[in-house]
C-alpha cells in the first residue's frame, strides 16, 4: 500500500534507473527527485527537471537528503536544508553542463577548456564543504573561492549576476530593494572595475650573470633608488654567486629570491630605479697573475639599472637581461648608478667582458596577506623579505622594530709615508658595554644571514675613498645602552704577502648619557691612529676619547693632528621603543622637572607624530596626570595637547592607532574628574566661535569632538561608578548647556568671510560620531530630541553657501547611518527633519549623489511586508513628503544628456539607479491604504492626471534596457513586479476618473504604451531562459506578461466608443504583443483585433486602416524574428471564429486570409534568410514576397524595398543578369521627369530623372557582367535618346561608345548556354512558396543535371529525391516530408526568325536560343499496343510534356513556377517525320559550315555522313519504310496519307542532301580518309537503290534545300536545279564562335542527335564497329553549350536521364541510392533490357534516320526547311498566329537553337583543339562510363575532336550510360500503363486563351501565355516597318493586353524647356 512520506521528501539519484517496470520513472545519475509516496522499497515521485512526469523507482537508487517542505499538500514545495552555497553550486553546475557542451559544438575551444577546469575546481571545493571538516576560517576562504569562480563562469557564459551577502545567495523578497541594488552594484563594480591596490611588491629572482671570463666569486646587491630625491628607498637584497655566475645556494630559494614589500603607488614611477651593484671577491687587479697575491678583496665589478616603470608596461614574467656597466675611474664607483641613470656616458662603459645579468622581475599588487594566498608557491619555497627604509606608510600598533641603518659614506686619509695612496679597507664591529663583540647583528642585506663583522670593498690607491654602503644593525633594545660601533682601517698591500695593516680606528656610541639615541644624520668621526699590533679589545682605553669632530671643537686638550683624518657615516634609527627626541623624554619625565611642564606642553605640537604614537599610552597618562595635578593651571594646555594628539590620529599614516586610543579609553583611562574640565573648556571654545576672528584652533577643537566626548562619557561613567551616580543632574545640565551653545552657533549665518560657516561645517562633519557616546548615558528618545533640535537649528538652504550644504547633507547621511537612527522610536523623531532637508536638496537638484545614498539608507531599514504600525506611519510620512519629488528627480536625471567621461557616466548611472531603487522600495512598501490616501490627496483631476502621466513616464524609463546592466535580471524582475502591482492599483483610478465625458486620450495612450513595452521586455521572455531559471521565475512571480495582457484587455473593453481614438495607432503595439510566443497572452490579445475591425467598420464602413497597419507592422516585426507558425494558425482560427456572425464577415475573412498568407511568406522569408550562403531558396522566397506585395497588397514602398533586397542577393550570388532584371522592376516605376524624390534606401534626395538615369546605368552594367549584352544595348539606346534630347553630347558620346563595346562583345566574347531543369517540390514540409509546386530553373554555367541535383539536395538536406518522372499522387502532396523531383527540360524559343535566318553568326543566335523562354519541353517514349519485335518503330509513341512558366527565363529569379502543363502523344509516324527533319537540318548545317570553311576539321561532317549512310545500309530508314509504307499501315491509317507523303519527301530529300554532302566531302577530305570516303560513296549507292532512287531529277519534287550559315547564295525564292559543290559562290561568315558551333556535334555510327534519340528510345547501341571502338574524343558540345546530350535524349529517355536524378550503380549519389537494381528495374523504354547478339544486326539496319527526334528547336512546324506546317503539329497554331499577328509589333524573332548533336558513344574527357564558344575547362569533367570495358581503336577517326558526351539539356552522364549506351533492346512493352494523352490545343484555341490572361497591378512584364519575353516598357522597341537590323532589339515588348489587340505605345520623352547638365557616367 502506498503511504505518503513524512520525512523522505528529497533525494539524489545515485544510479541510473531505466524505468522498465510498469509506471516506472526513468532516472539518470545525478537527478534530484521529490518523493511523494513509498511502498515496500519503492518510492513514487518525480524528477525536479520534469515535474509533470510522475512514476515509481527503487528506494535503493536514491540518496536521501534533509529538506524542509513548504505548502504541504498537493502543491508542496521541497527545499533542501543545506548550505545555500552548496545549493547554488549544484544548480549552477547543472546549467553550465548543458552550455558547456554547446561550447564544444560551437567550436569555442578556449572557453570550453577553461570552463572545464573551473567546473572541476568547483566540484572539488564542493566536496570539501560537504565533508564538513573545515575550520571556520578555512570554510570562509573556500566559499569565497567558490563564489568567485561561480561569478566568473556566469559572466563568461552571459548568465545573470547573483546578489550575495556573505557568500550566500540573497532572496530579493527578504531584503529591501535599495539593499538589493547595493549588493548588485557592489558585485558589478567588483567585476567591472577592479579596486586599485594601494600596496605593491616587487618580486626579484636572480638567475645568473652571463660573462665570458668570470673565474671569481661575486656579490650582487639589489636595492631601490629614488633618483628624484637621490637616495635609496629600500634595504638591500644581497646574494652571492659562484665562479660560474650562478647563485651559490640554489637549493635555498630565499638566498636568491626576494620580495621588496610595501611600495606605495607613488613609488611606481619613472624616476624610481632598481639598482644592481656587483662586487667581485678576488685579487686587487682583475688581470693579476695567480701567484701575485693570495689574499681576497672585495672589489667593484659592475652596475646595472632598470626603471621600475618598465615593469608596468611589459610582461614581467619573462627573464630580463640587464646590461652591466663599469665606471671609468674607481673613485666614481659610489655614484655609478646615478651616472647610468643620468646617461653620463663619459663616466662609464660596458664591462670588458660584456656581461649580462639575467633576472626575473615581477610586480605583485595587493595586501601582503593577499599576495601570500595568491602566490602561495613562492612563499612555500622560501623568499626573503626586503623592507623599505624606515617605517612603512602606515604604522601598525604592536609593530616591533629596532633597526639602526648605518651608511659607510667616505674617508679622508693621509698617505702614511707612502709614495702612493693607500688601499683602504674598513672593518666594522658592534661592541657591547662589557667590551665583547656582539655576534650576528650586522646585516648586509635580506638574502644573507647577519654577520659579526663587515669588510668594505677596497678602492685601489685612493686616500679619499667613497663607499656609500648601507648596512642594517637589528640590535635588541636591551643591548643598545652602552654599546658602540668600532670601525678599523687597514691598508691592503698588493705585494706577494698581501697583508692588511691596521693604521687607525673610529668609534661611535649608540646612546647618549641622557637616554637619547644617536641622532639621525651624517656624523664626521675622528680617525684615531694606531699601530698594527694595537690591542683594541680593551674598550675602556679609547671610549674616553672624543669620537666626533662636532664634540672635538669643545675639547681643545686633544692633539690637533688627530683631526686631519676623518671618517663619515650616516645613521638612521627606525625604532618603536627608543627615541631621539629630548622634548618627548622631558614630557614623559614631567614629575622630575615640574617646572618644565608648561614648556613641555607647548612643545608637544613640535614633536614628530611617529614619536608620539610610539609612546601614545604613556603620553596620554602624562597629560591626564598633569590635569589631575592642577586642572586650574594646566586645564587649557592639556586640552589643547589632547586635541593635537586626537587630530594626529586622523592622519592616514597613524590612522591605525585609533583602536589603540579606543582601547586606552576603555581599559586604561582613569581620569574620573576629567569630564568637568573637558566640558568647561569645550563650552568655552564653542561660546567664543561667533566672536573669534581666527577660527583655525577652534576648528581643530571641533574636529576632535568625537574623542573629547568619549573621554567625557568615560570619565562620567568612572565618576558614577566611584560615587554611585552623584551629580547626575548637574552633568545633564552641563551637556544641555553645551548643546545649546552649539545650536546657537549653528543657527548663526556667516557674514562677510566664510570662517564661521567653515567652523559650522567642521562641527557637522564630526557631530554624528557623538551620538553613540551620548546613548551610553541618555535614553534613546532624549538623544533623538537633542539631535533633532541641533539639526533643526541649521539655517535654511537658500542662505547657505554650497560647501556647507554638502557638509550638512553628509551630516544627515551619517545620522541615518548611525546606531541612533536604527531604533524605531528615535527614527520616528528624526525622520521629519531628515526628509525636510532631503526635500529641499532634491527640489534644488543639488548633491544628488548624497541624497540618493541617504534615501537608500532610509529604505534599507524598512523591510518588505513589515506591517508594524511604526513602519506604516513612516511610509505615510515618506509618501507625503518625497514621492512626488522623487518622480520628478528621476525624470530630470533621465532627460539630461549623459556625461562624456566614463567615471562621470558611471556615477551618473549609479545616481539614477539608486533613486530608482528608492522609488521601487517605496512603492513596494505601499499598501492599499497608502494608495487610497495618495489618490485622495489630489484636489483636482488635473493634479491626478499630471501624477499619473508622471509615474507612467517614470515606469517607461525603468523598463529601458539601459536602466540596469544586462546581467541584472534579478533586479529587473523585482522592478517589474513592483511596476505591475502599482499599475494594477492605478488602473482603477484611470477607469474611475478618465472615462466617458472625462476621457483623456494622452493618459490612456501613455497607459497602453507602458503596458506594451512592459510585456515586450527582454527579461520577461521566459522562453529564452533555461528550464531551471524559468521555473524559478514562474514560482516567484508567475508570468507577468499574461497578467499585464489581461489588464490591457480589460482596460480596452472599458473604453467603449473611445476605442476609435486608438485605431490604427495601437494596432502595431498590440500586434507586437501578440507575436510573443505565449499561448495565454495570444489568446487574450488577438481578439482585440476583431474589436478594432468592428469599430473601424462602424466608423468608416471598411477596415482598410486596420489592414494597412497590420501589414506594415507585420513585415518589420517578423523580420526582427518575432512570430511563428503557431501564431499564424492561432491568428487565423481566433479571428475567423470571432467574425462568424458579423455582417461584414466576407471582407473580414478576406483580410484575415491576406494577413495569414503574408505571414506564411514572411515566415518563409525569415527562415530562408537565416542560412549562411545565398541559395535558390532565399531568392525564390524573396521573389514570392515581392510579388505578393505587388499583386495582392499593392504596397509600392514594400515592393521596392524587397526589389532591392532581391537585387543584393543576386549580386552576392553573382547572378548579374537576374540582378539587372530585378532593378528593372524599380526602373519601370519611374518616368523621365523632374519630379523630386525623397531620400530612400541608399538613394540620396534627387529628381526622378536622375534616379532613373542612375538605375539605367546600373542595369546596363549588370547586363554587361551577366553577358546579356543585347538587353544592355536596348537600354543604351533609351538613355542615349534622353541625352540627345538635352544635347548632352558628352554623355551621349560615352553611351554610344558603350553601346558599340557591347556589340563588340557579342561578336568577340564566348557565351555559355545554360541548361534548364524542372524541379518539383512535393510534401508539406516545404515552405509555402514552394509547397507542391513545380518550377523550371536556369542552371549555372557548366552545371549538369548531377551537379544541379546535388545542389538542390544540399539546399534541402532533408529532402528525398524521387526516382521517376511521373506526376506524384495525393499521398505525396500531403506527406509530412520533402520530395524533390528533378529532370532536365529543353527550352523552346518563341520566335524562330533570327535562328532560321541565313548568315546570322552563332554568336548572335546563341542568345536567342536560351533567352526569353516561356515554354519548355520534355519527351518520354513508350510503346502502345503490341510491340513488334522485328520493327518496334511501328508501336513507338512519344509522350510530349510542354511546361509554360509564369514569367520567362531569365528574369528576376533563376527559376519560375510552372503555370500550365500540356501533355500530348506523338504517333510513331509523326515521330519518324520529326527525326528525319532534324537530321536533314543537321546535315545541311554541317555541309554549309564545311563549304564556308567554318570548320577547321572535317571530322564532324565525316561522322555525320557515316552515321546516316552506314545506318541506312544496315537498316536505317528502311525500317520506316517497313513500318509506314506497307499496305496494311496505309489501309489501317487512311488519315495519315499526308504524313506518309511527307515522310517519303524527307527520305528523298535526305538522299539529295547526302549526295551533295558527299560531293562537298570529297573536295575537303584529307588523303588518309579517302578510303572511308570511297566506302561512304559505295554505301550511298546501296542506300539509294534500297529507296528505289535512280535519278534525283526524276524522282524528287520536294522543295529546295536551304542551307543556313553560308549556303549557296542564289535567288532565295528559286530552287537550284542541281547541287554542285563547286558551282556555288561561297560567302564565308566567320566569327570566333562559328567553329564551336560545328564542334557541338559528336560523331558515332549514327553521329547525330537523332542517333542519340533512337538510342534513347530503343535502347540500341551504336551500329558501326569503327565508331563503337573509337577512343574518347573532345566534346565541343560541352564547350558550346551546357546541353551535354541530345535534347531528345533528355526528352525521350526519362529512365535515368530525364525522368529522375538516377545515377548508375557505379556512380550512385552520395546521399541515397538513386538508381534501381536490374532486378527492381521495370522493363520499359525507361529501363531497357539487354538484347541478343542476333538482334543487333536489325538495329544496325534501323540506322539514324529512323530515330524519333524531339529537339524542340527543330520540331517539324518550326523548321526553315519545312515550307508548310504539318497538320498534326502541336505548334501549328503558332505559325498561323504569327502570320495573323503580323499587324502587331512583336519582339524580334527569338529563333530556335541551332542543331546540336552529340554522340552517345562513351567518352570520359572533352578536349577542344581550339578556342571555342565554351571554355575548354568544361571538357575536363569526366562523364560516367556505362560498362567496365573501354574500347580504343586506332581507326581513322580516332583523332576526331567531336566525339564527346551526350547532348541533354542538363541530362546527367547517367543518361548516357543507362539509355544511350545500353547495348540492348526492349523485349517487353512497358508494364506501367502510359498516361492518358494530355489536352492538345489547336491554333485557333490558343490566342483566345492567351488574351484572357490579365496582367497584375503595375506589372513590369506584360505578357500572355505564349507572348515573347515579358519586357518592361523601358526596353520596348519603337515600331519599324523594315525587319530589324542585326542584332535585332532583343528585349522588345510582348503584345499588349489591351482589348483592341493593339500594343500600348511608350509615351515619348517629355519636352523640357532647357537642356540640363547631366552627370558624367
Amino acid at each position: 500500500m502506498w503511504i505518503p512520506t513524512e520525512h523522505e521528501k528529497y533525494g539524489v539519484v545515485i544510479a541510473s534507473f531505466r524505468g522498465t517496470v510498469p509506471y516506472g520513472l526513468s532516472l539518470e545519475i545525478g537527478d534530484t527527485v521529490q518523493i511523494l509516496e513509498k511502498c515496500d522499497g519503492w518510492y513514487r515521485g518525480f524528477a525536479l527537471k520534469n515535474p509533470n512526469v510522475k512514476g515509481i523507482f527503487p528506494s535503493s537508487y536514491v540518496h536521501l537528503k534533509n529538506a524542509c517542505v513548504k505548502n504541504k499538500g498537493q502543491f508542496e514545495m521541497v527545499i533542501p536544508t543545506e548550505d545555500s552555497v552548496i545549493t547554488e553550486m549544484t544548480s549552477t553546475l547543472r546549467d553550465w553542463g548543458t552550455m558547456w557542451k554547446q561550447l564544444y559544438v560551437r567550436n569555442e575551444g578556449d572557453l570550453f577548456h577553461r570552463l572545464w577546469h573551473i567546473m572541476n575546481e568547483i566540484l572539488d571545493l564542493r566536496r570539501q564543504v560537504l565533508v564538513g571538516h573545515l575550520t571556520h576560517d578555512r570554510m570562509k576562504d573556500v566559499k569565497r573561492h567558490i563564489t568567485a569562480r561561480l561569478d566568473w563562469g556566469n559572466e563568461q557564459l552571459g548568465l545573470d549576476l547573483v546578489p550575495r551577502k556573505e557568500y550566500a545567495m540573497v532572496d530579493p523578497e527578504d531584503i529591501s530593494i535599495t539593499e538589493l541594488y547595493r549588493l548588485m552594484e557592489h558585485r558589478h563594480r567588483k567585476k567591472d572595475t577592479p579596486v586599485q591596490a594601494s600596496n605593491h611588491h616587487l618580486f626579484v629572482q636572480m638567475k645568473s650573470l652571463m660573462c665570458s671570463n668570470l673565474g671569481e666569486e661575486l656579490e650582487v646587491i639589489f636595492s631601490l633608488f629614488d633618483s628624484k630625491e637621490n637616495r635609496p628607498i629600500s634595504e638591500r637584497f644581497f646574494l652571492r654567486l659562484n665562479r660560474n655566475g650562478l647563485p651559490k645556494a640554489p637549493d635555498k630559494p630565499e638566498r636568491h629570491c626576494s620580495l621588496f614589500v610595501d611600495l606605495g603607488s607613488s613609488e611606481l614611477r619613472r624616476d624610481v630605479y632598481i639598482t644592481v651593484h656587483i662586487i667581485r671577491i678576488g685579487r686587487m687587479g682583475a688581470g693579476e697573475k695567480k701567484n701575485a697575491c693570495s689574499t681576497q678583496y672585495r672589489r667593484p665589478f659592475g652596475c646595472a639599472v632598470l626603471s621600475i616603470a618598465d615593469l608596468l608596461t611589459g610582461d614581467t614574467k619573462d627573464d630580463l637581461i640587464l646590461k652591466v656597466y663599469m665606471c671609468n675611474t674607481e673613485s666614481e664607483w659610489y655614484q655609478i648608478h646615478e651616472n647610468i641613470i643620468k646617461k653620463l656616458n663619459a663616466r662609464y662603459n660596458l664591462t670588458g667582458s660584456n656581461a649580462g645579468l639575467a633576472v626575473s622581475l615581477q610586480l605583485l599588487h595587493g595586501d601582503i596577506e593577499q599576495i601570500r594566498r595568491e602566490y602561495s608557491s613562492v612563499f612555500s619555497h622560501g623568499v626573503s623579505i626586503t623592507r623599505k627604509l624606515g617605517f612603512s606608510n602606515i604604522i601598525m600598533p604592536g609593530e616591533m622594530r629596532n633597526d639602526l641603518y648605518i651608511t659607510i659614506e667616505r674617508g679622508e686619509f693621509e698617505k702614511g709615508g707612502k709614495s702612493v695612496a693607500r688601499n683602504v679597507e674598513v672593518t666594522m664591529f658592534i661592541v657591547e658595554s662589557s667590551g665583547q663583540i656582539l655576534k650576528d647583528f650586522i646585516s648586509f642585506g635580506s638574502g644573507e644571514p647577519p654577520a659579526s663583522e663587515y669588510h668594505s670593498f677596497v678602492l685601489y690607491h685612493n686616500n679619499s675613498p667613497r663607499w656609500s654602503e648601507l648596512l642594517k644593525l637589528p640590535i635588541p633594545v636591551d643591548k643598545f645602552r652602552g654599546a658602540h660601533i668600532r670601525f678599523e682601517f687597514r691598508h691592503c698591500s698588493t705585494k706577494e704577502k698581501g697583508e692588511k695593516k691596521l693604521f687607525g680606528f673610529s668609534f661611535v656610541p649608540l646612546m647618549q648619557e641622557d637616554g637619547r639615541t644617536l641622532p639621525d644624520g651624517t656624523h664626521e668621526l675622528i680617525v684615531h691612529k694606531c699601530e698594527e699590533n694595537t690591542n683594541l679589545q680593551d674598550t675602556t682605553r679609547y671610549l674616553k676619547l672624543p669620537f666626533s669632530k662636532g664634540i672635538l671643537l669643545g675639547n681643545n686638550h686633544q692633539a690637533i693632528k688627530a683631526t686631519k683624518e676623518s671618517f663619515w657615516i650616516t645613521s638612521f634609527l627606525c625604532s618603536t621603543k627608543l627615541t631621539q627626541n629630548g622634548d618627548m623624554l622631558d614630557l614623559l619625565k614631567w614629575r622630575t622637572h615640574p617646572d618644565k611642564i608648561t614648556g613641555c606642553l607647548s612643545k608637544i605640537k613640535e614633536i614628530d607624530g611617529s614619536e608620539i604614537v610610539k609612546f601614545l599610552q604613556d603620553t596620554l597618562d602624562t597629560l591626564f596626570g598633569i590635569l589631575d595635578e592642577n586642572s586650574q593651571k594646566y586645564g587649557s594646555k592639556v586640552f589643547d595637547s589632547l586635541v593635537h594628539i586626537i587630530n594626529l590620529l586622523q592622519d592616514s599614516k597613524f590612522h591605525h592607532f585609533k583602536p589603540v586610543m579606543d582601547t586606552y579609553i576603555e581599559s586604561h583611562f582613569a581620569g574620573a574628574l576629567a569630564y568637568r574640565d573637558l566640558i568647561k573648556v569645550l563650552k568655552w571654545y564653542v561660546d567664543r566661535i561667533t566672536e573669534a576672528e581666527r577660527q583655525e584652533h577652534i576648528q581643530e577643537v571641533l574636529k576632535a569632538q568625537e574623542y573629547i566626548f568619549k573621554y567625557i562619557v568615560q570619565s562620567r561613567r568612572l565618576f558614577s561608578l566611584a560615587t554611585g551616580g552623584q551629580n547626575e543632574e548637574e552633568f545633564r545640565c552641563c551637556i544641555q548647556e553645551l548643546l545649546m551653545s552649539v545650536r546657537f552657533f549653528l543657527s548663526q549665518e556667516s557674514k562677510g568671510s566664510g570662517a564661521l560657516s567653515q567652523s559650522q561645517a567642521v562641527f557637522l562633519s564630526s557631530f554624528p560620531a557623538v551620538y553613540s557616546e551620548l546613548l551610553k548615558l541618555f535614553d534613546v528618545r532624549e538623544v533623538a530630541n537633542l539631535v533633532q533640535d541641533t539639526l533643526g537649528s541649521l539655517p535654511t538652504i537658500v542662505h547657505v553657501d554650497d560647501s556647507l550644504q554638502a557638509v550638512k547633507l553628509q551630516c544627515i547621511g551619517k545620522t541615518v547611518e548611525s546606531q541612533l537612527y536604527t531604533n524605531p522610536d528615535s527614527r520616528y523623531i528624526l525622520l521629519p527633519v531628515v526628509l525636510h532637508h532631503l526635500h529641499m536638496h532634491l527640489q534644488e537638484q543639488k548633491d544628488l549623489i548624497m541624497c540618493a545614498r541617504i534615501l537608500s539608507n532610509v529604505f534599507c531599514l524598512i523591510k518588505k511586508n513589515s506591517s508594524e504600525k511604526s513602519v506604516l506611519e513612516e511610509i505615510d510620512v515618506i509618501v507625503a513628503s518625497l514621492l512626488d519629488i522623487l518622480l520628478r528627480t528621476i525624470l530630470d536625471i533621465s532627460s539630461r544628456p549623459q556625461p562624456s567621461g566614463s567615471a562621470m557616466r558611471l556615477q551618473f548611472q549609479d545616481v539614477t539607479g539608486e533613486f530608482v531603487a528608492c522609488l521601487l522600495s517605496l512603492l513596494r512598501q505601499m499598501t492599499d491604504r497608502h494608495y487610497q490616501q495618495l489618490l485622495d490627496s489630489f484636489n483636482t483631476k488635473e493634479e491626478l492626471r499630471d501624477f499619473l502621466l508622471q509615474i507612467f513616464t517614470v515606469f517607461r524609463i525603468l523598463i529601458r534596457p539601459e536602466m540596469f546592466p544586462k546581467d541584472w535580471t534579478v533586479m529587473r524582475l523585482v522592478a517589474n513586479n513592483v511596476i505591475i502591482t502599482t499599475v494594477l492599483y492605478l488602473s482603477d483610478a484611470l477607469r474611475k476618473n478618465f472615462l466617458n465625458e472625462n476621457f483623456d486620450y494622452k493618459i490612456w495612450d501613455s497607459y497602453f504604451y507602458l503596458a506594451v513595452i512592459f510585456i515586450n521586455q527582454l527579461c520577461l521572455q521566459l522562453e529564452m531562459f533555461t528550464p531551471s531559471k524559468k521555473k524559478k521565475v514562474l514560482e516567484k512571480y508567475g508570468d507577468m506578461r499574461v497578467t499585464m495582457g489581461c489588464e490591457i484587455f480589460s482596460m480596452w473593453q472599458n473604453l467603449g466608443e473611445h476605442k476609435l481614438h486608438f485605431i490604427p495607432a495601437l494596432i502595431g503595439p498590440f500586434l507586437e504583443v501578440t507575436l510573443i510566443p505565449q499561448a495565454d497572452l495570444r489568446n487574450v490579445m488577438i481578439p482585440i483585433f476583431h474589436d478594432m475591425m468592428d469599430w473601424e467598420q462602424r466608423r468608416s464602413g471598411n477596415f482598410k486602416q486596420v489592414e494597412a497597419k497590420l501589414i506594415d507592422k507585420l513585415d518589420s516585426l517578423m523580420s526582427e524574428g518575432k512570430g511563428d507558425e503557431t501564431y499564424r494558425e492561432l491568428f487565423n482560427s481566433i479571428l475567423l471564429k470571432k467574425i462568424e456572425r458579423e455582417t461584414w464577415r466576407e471582407s473580414g475573412v478576406s483580410l484575415i486570409a491576406t494577413v495569414t498568407r503574408l505571414m506564411e511568406r514572411l515566415l518563409d522569408y525569415r527562415d530562408c534568410m537565416k542560412m549562411g550562403e545565398v541559395d535558390g531558396k532565399k531568392i525564390g522566397c524573396t521573389v514570392s514576397l515581392l510579388n505578393f506585395y505587388k499583386t495582392e497588397l499593392n504596397k509600392e514602398e514594400m515592393y521596392i524595398r524587397y526589389i532591392h533586397k532581391l537585387y543584393d542577393l543576386h549580386l552576392k550570388a553573382q547572378n548579374f543578369t537576374e540582378a539587372a532584371y530585378t532593378l528593372l522592376l524599380y526602373d519601370e516605376l519611374l518616368e523621365w521627369s523632374d519630379r523630386p524624390l525623397r531620400e530612400f534606401l541608399t538613394y540620396p534626395m534627387q529628381t526622378e530623372w536622375q534616379r532613373k538615369e542612375h538605375l539605367h546605368l546600373a542595369i546596363i552594367q549588370n547586363f554587361d557582367r551577366g553577358k546579356c549584352w543585347e538587353n544592355g544595348i536596348v537600354l543604351c539606346r533609351k538613355i542615349a535618346e534622353q541625352y540627345e534630347s538635352y544635347y548632352d553630347y558628352r554623355n551621349l558620346s560615352k553611351m554610344r561608345m558603350m553601346e558599340a563595346s557591347l556589340y563588340d562583345k557579342i561578336m568577340d566574347q564566348q557565351r555559355l548556354e545554360p541548361e534548364f531543369f524542372r524541379v518539383g517540390f512535393y510534401g508539406k514540409k516545404f515552405p509555402f512558396f514552394l509547397r507542391n509546386k513545380e518550377f523550371v530553373c536556369r542552371g549555372h554555367d557548366y552545371e549538369r543535371l548531377e551537379a544541379f541535383q546535388q545542389r538542390m539536395l544540399n539546399e534541402f538536406p532533408h529532402a528525398i529525391a524521387m526516382q521517376h518522372a511521373n506526376q506524384p499522387d495525393e499521398t505525396i502532396f500531403q506527406a509530412e516530408a520533402q520530395y524533390l523531383q528533378i529532370y532536365a527540360v529543353t527550352p523552346i524559343p518563341e520566335s524562330q526568325e533570327v535562328l532560321q535566318r541565313e548568315g546570322v553568326p552563332d554568336n548572335i543566335k546563341s542568345f536567342y536560343k536560351v533567352n526569353h523562354i516561356w515554354k519548355f519541353r520534355y519527351d518520354r517514349p513508350f510503346h502502345k499496343g503490341t510491340k513488334d519485335k522485328e520493327n518496334e518503330f511501328k508501336s513507338l509513341w512519344v509522350e510530349r510534356t510542354s511546361l509554360y512558366l509564369v514569367q520567362s527565363l531569365p528574369g528576376i529569379s533563376r527559376w519560375f513556377e510552372v503555370e500550365k502543363r500540356e501533355v500530348v502523344e506523338m504517333s510513331p509516324l509523326e515521330n519518324a517525320i520529326e527525326v528525319l527533319e532534324n537530321k536533314n537540318q543537321q546535315l545541311k548545317t554541317l555541309i554549309s559550315q564545311c563549304q564556308t570553311r567554318q570548320m577547321q576539321n572535317i571530322n564532324p561532317l565525316t561522322m555525320c555522313l557515316n552515321g546516316v549512310i552506314d545506318a541506312a545500309v544496315n537498316g536505317g530508314v528502311s525500317r520506316y519504310q517497313e513500318a509506314f509504307f506497307v499496305k496494311e499501315y496505309i489501309l489501317s491509317h487512311p488519315e495519315d496519307g499526308e504524313k506518309i507523303a511527307r515522310l517519303r519527301e524527307l527520305m528523298l530529300e535526305q538522299a539529295q542532301i547526302l549526295e551533295f554532302g558527299l560531293a562537298v566531302h570529297e573536295k575537303f577530305v584529307p588523303q588518309d580518309m579517302r578510303p572511308l570516303h570511297k566506302k561512304l560513296v559505295d554505301q550511298f549507292f546501296v542506300m539509294k537503290s534500297s529507296l528505289g532512287i535512280q535519278e534525283f531529277s526524276a524522282c524528287i519534287q520536294a522543295s529546295p534545300v536551304h542551307f543556313p550559315n553560308g549556303s549557296p547564295r542564289v535567288c532565295r525564292n528559286s530552287a537550284p536545279a542541281s547541287m554542285s559543290p563547286d558551282g556555288t559562290r561561297v560567302i564565308p561568315r566567320r566569327s570566333p564562335l562559328s567553329y564551336p558551333a560545328v564542334n557541338r556535334y559528336s560523331s558515332s555510327s549514327l553521329s547525330s542527335q537523332a542517333s542519340a534519340e533512337v538510342s534513347n528510345i530503343t535502347g540500341q547501341s551504336e551500329s558501326s564497329d569503327e565508331v563503337f571502338n573509337m577512343q574518347p574524343s573532345p566534346s565541343t558540345s560541352s564547350l558550346s553549350s551546357t546541353h551535354s546530350a541530345s535534347p531528345n535524349v533528355t526528352s525521350s529517355a526519362p529512365s535515368s536521364a530525364r525522368a529522375s536524378p538516377l545515377l548508375s550503380d557505379k556512380h550512385k549519389h552520395s546521399r541515397e541510392n538513386s538508381c534501381l537494381s536490374p532486378r527492381e528495374r521495370p522493363c520499359s523504354a525507361i529501363y531497357p533490357t539487354p538484347v541478343e547478339p542476333s538482334q543487333r544486326l536489325l538495329f544496325n539496319h534501323i540506322g539514324e534516320g529512323a530515330l524519333p527526334r524531339s529537339d524542340p528547336n527543330l520540331s517539324a512546324p518550326e523548321k526553315a526547311v519545312n515550307p508548310t506546317p504539318s497538320s498534326w503539329s502541336l505548334d501549328s497554331g503558332k505559325e498561323a498566329k504569327n502570320m495573323s499577328d503580323s499587324g502587331k509589333i512583336i519582339s524580334p524573332p527569338v529563333p530556335p537553337r541551332p542543331t546540336q548533336t552529340a554522340s552517345p558513344a562513351r567518352h570520359t574527357t572533352s578536349v577542344s583543339p581550339s578556342p571555342a564558344g565554351r571554355s575548354p575547362l568544361k571538357g575536363s569533367v569526366q562523364s560516367f562510363t556505362p560498362s567496365p570495358v573501354e574500347y580504343h581503336s586506332p581507326g581513322l577517326i580516332s583523332n576526331s575532336p567531336v566525339l564527346s558526351g551526350s547532348y541533354s539539356s542538363g541530362i546527367s552522364s547517367l543518361s548516357r550510360c543507362s539509355t544511350s549506351e545500353t547495348s540492348g533492346f526492349e523485349n517487353q512493352v512497358n508494364e506501367q500503363s502510359a498516361p492518358a494523352p494530355g489536352p492538345s490545343y489547336s491554333g485557333s484555341e490558343e490566342p483566345g486563351r492567351k488574351e484572357s490572361k490579365t496582367p497584375p497591378p503595375y506589372s513590369v512584364y506584360e505578357r500572355t501565355l505564349r507572348r515573347p519575353v515579358p519586357l518592361p516598357h523601358s526596353l520596348s522597341i519603337p515600331v519599324t516597318a523594315e525587319p530589324p537590323a542585326l542584332p535585332p532589339k532583343p528585349l522588345a515588348a510582348r503584345p499588349g493586353h489591351l482589348e483592341n489587340g493593339t500594343r500600348r505605345t511608350e509615351p515619348g520623352p517629355r519636352p523640357r524647356p532647357l537642356p540640363r547638365k547631366v552627370s558624367q557616367l
